[in-house]
């Protein structure tokens, strides 16, 4: 039979419209949600992990781990469960403090975390009434979330109303506790009363499943500006069928809460980058692309390995792969955005991720942090200790190390990293970006750069303070690590980047050689109309072993002004016309100061130390001391085009 062109056009563009649309749907759109249902173990029959009483199987878990968990559960016998009063979620609308609420509700689940645990390794029913009056204690709040997640408006005004239940991170995560608490321990409930595994089924339902498949929740897809789901998505999907897979009883309703669960971390991954560049940094990578692990890992347990294709993804590998990507040093990661410059790794979890997408680079990765790793609880993710247990021989045995890519280019993300040395802190690390202003926890910060030498902050992202109510409002923008002014970016007739989409990194060129690596962009597009700027070209080089350069070439508006601004955690000082000293030390303490060079004809120069007095400078304070000083270079008079050029060397 003879095909003309027209239809033979036509069968590719179909061809080609399926696989992009299987490959939006990678989770939900392999399997029907009756095919679901036929792969799922049934509840009854689901063990993953040994029940409390087969004792021969928890001989296999380890048991310093176990026994770690039981000392720390041990000094929390006497816990008494406290309640949390209404003005303590008040304080989110009345003083913006978020902490005080969530320190008493963290702390309540990771106690009761740990006494799961506890009574797993021993098994002696001492600790048994101690997480009954913890689960009825939580059953018994108003809201299993923070009131920081309520929605902004007078009708709560920072008190949930309990006839609307809806379902933010931390409701799931709770669910989870209780889940774990249920499949455990529950035969031992039910010995004293019925009562309880009814009231966590009841609560369960109420709160986290009903919501979760009657109600569109802002998590489960792009926003209105068409910005994609955040960690928030694959983040309570792992909780969501967590608890599914272990409370519901009727297979049909957890079929369908499963696969519901599928389709909305689908909503996630589908306009994730092909990179795996995470917008929101290492820090919140590892309740992103990690939760997203953990979402496929637990499907995989639950249908005897059906969703081992995931893994085999490409996009699903570059984004576990971005956690080392975006290493400085053993202690210091990328922290643009919301980011932490000193994350805690997950280290079990990563080795796991790696071994399921046969990375050995991230396996020796996950490996190099093991012995960081306490046997306490951590705030959240709490169904990866038991994963955890059943590894700790092999992940003792296992080859460790850090990757420390040479050069990195994320050409979605638009992030580049570099580094003098493959595998080595030693010397240079530079790292810069160009992305747009909607990023997830989105900073201002089009054209940012931070350096590095010798694995230690020398020009730094100031990354994120603590959560107070403004933090993620219409006022988000006052908070001054928010603003690019702020960064290491220019101000053009005092004129800083805005937020939105539409302002973004233009004309963007990478290039790496063996001496070098460099990002150039026009980041006038990151400036409003009325900053006057016709085009602004940086260009950012890392010269291996030498230097790390930034040259702007701009075109302005007749009579324009600008500063450039640097930001360090040293005391830098102007030495003489042209040249600012930054007091670099090195991990020993030794002074190795460093150059600024700069055109004095050009610009003059001043010093400041940011002071640190409002509430959200309390977490920039804990990342970096009060040592944050901001260098400004003013253009008084730079002309309707120039340059503006630093390099920075040791002296």
């Amino acid at each position: 039979m003879k095909h003309s062109a027209k239809t033979y056009g036509f069968t590719l563009l179909f061809v080609a419209l399926f696989y992009y649309a299987h490959a939006q749907q990678l989770v939900s759109g392999t399997y029907t949600e009756k095919e679901i249902s036929e792969l799922l173990v049934p509840r009854s029959e689901w063990r993953p992990f040994p029940t409390l009483d087969d004792r021969s199987a928890w001989k296999k878990a380890d048991a310093a781990l176990l026994q770690g968990y039981l000392a720390f559960a041990e000094e929390n016998l006497d816990y008494d469960w406290p309640y949390i009063p209404a003005t303590k979620s008040l304080l989110i609308d009345r003083t913006g403090d978020r902490d005080e609420y969530q320190a008493i509700s963290f702390e309540k689940r990771r106690i009761l975390g740990s006494m799961i645990l506890a009574e797993i390794a021993e098994n002696e029913g001492r600790f048994i009434d101690p997480i009954i009056d913890g689960i009825w204690s939580i059953c018994e709040e108003s809201f299993w979330g923070v009131p920081a997640h309520l929605p902004k408006t007078d009708e709560y005004s920072g008190l949930m109303d309990v006839s609307k239940p809806f379902v933010d991170l931390f409701a799931a995560e709770t669910a989870t506790y209780l889940a774990w608490a249920d499949y455990f321990l529950g035969e031992k409930f039910d010995q004293i009363s019925p009562q309880i595994r009814k009231r966590i089924r009841y609560e369960t339902n109420r709160r986290i499943f009903e919501p979760l498949m009657n109600q569109q929740h802002g998590w489960m897809s792009a926003n209105e500006n068409g910005r994609p789901p955040n960690n928030w998505n694959p983040w309570i999907c792992s909780n969501w069928i967590n608890a599914a897979l272990l409370l519901e009883e009727d297979e049909k309703k957890r079929t369908k809460l499963i696969y519901k669960a599928m389709q909305v971390v689908d909503e996630f991954l589908g306009p994730y980058p092909s990179d795996g560049g995470c917008d929101e940094g290492p820090s919140y990578w590892g309740a992103a692309a990690a939760s997203l692990f953990d979402t496929i890992s637990l499907l995989d347990l639950a249908t005897d390995g059906a969703f081992q294709y995931v893994y085999a993804d490409e996009k699903v590998k570059n984004m576990g792969k971005f956690i080392y990507r975006a290493q400085i040093s053993a202690d210091y990661f990328l922290n643009f955005a919301d980011a932490d410059p000193q994350p805690s790794m997950a280290a079990s979890m990563i080795y796991r991720y790696g071994k399921a997408i046969n990375d050995p680079d991230m396996m020796r990765f996950g490996a190099y942090y093991r012995e960081t790793e306490a046997a306490s609880m951590p705030r959240f993710h709490y169904f990866r200790k038991f994963f955890e247990l059943f590894i700790q021989e092999e992940f003792r045995q296992a080859d460790t190390g850090l990757p420390l890519p040479k050069d990195v280019w994320l050409s979605d993300t638009q992030v580049m990293v570099a580094r003098d040395r493959e595998g080595s802190t030693e010397g240079f690390f530079f790292a810069a970006k160009g992305g747009h202003n909607d990023e997830s926890h989105n900073h201002n910060d089009i054209g940012n750069y931070v350096v590095y030498y010798d694995g230690l902050p020398l020009l730094i992202d100031v990354g994120r303070g603590t959560y107070t109510r403004k933090t993620f409002s219409g006022e988000r923008y006052t908070i001054w690590y928010n603003r690019s002014d702020y960064h290491n970016l220019p101000t053009v007739n005092a004129r800083t980047q805005l937020a939105g989409s539409q302002y973004r990194a233009r004309g963007l060129e990478y290039r790496s050689g063996s001496n070098y690596s460099s990002l150039r962009m026009d980041l006038s597009g990151a400036y409003p109309a009325d900053a006057g700027i016709k085009s602004w070209h940086r260009t950012l080089r890392l010269d291996r072993g030498k230097k790390v350069r930034i040259s702007d070439a701009y075109a302005l508006q007749e009579g324009s002004t600008f500063t450039q601004h640097l930001m360090t955690v040293f005391p830098a000082q102007i030495v003489r016309p042209g040249q600012v000293r930054i007091p670099f030390q090195d991990a020993s303490g030794e002074m190795q100061p460093f150059l600024l060079a700069y055109d004095p004809k050009k610009m003059e120069v001043t010093v400041e130390k940011i002071a640190l007095g409002e509430p959200e400078d309390k977490g920039v304070g804990q990342k970096w001391g009060d040592r944050i000083y901001r260098i400004n270079f003013v253009h008084n008079a730079p002309g309707e085009r120039g340059q503006s050029t630093f390099e920075l060397y040791r002296e």
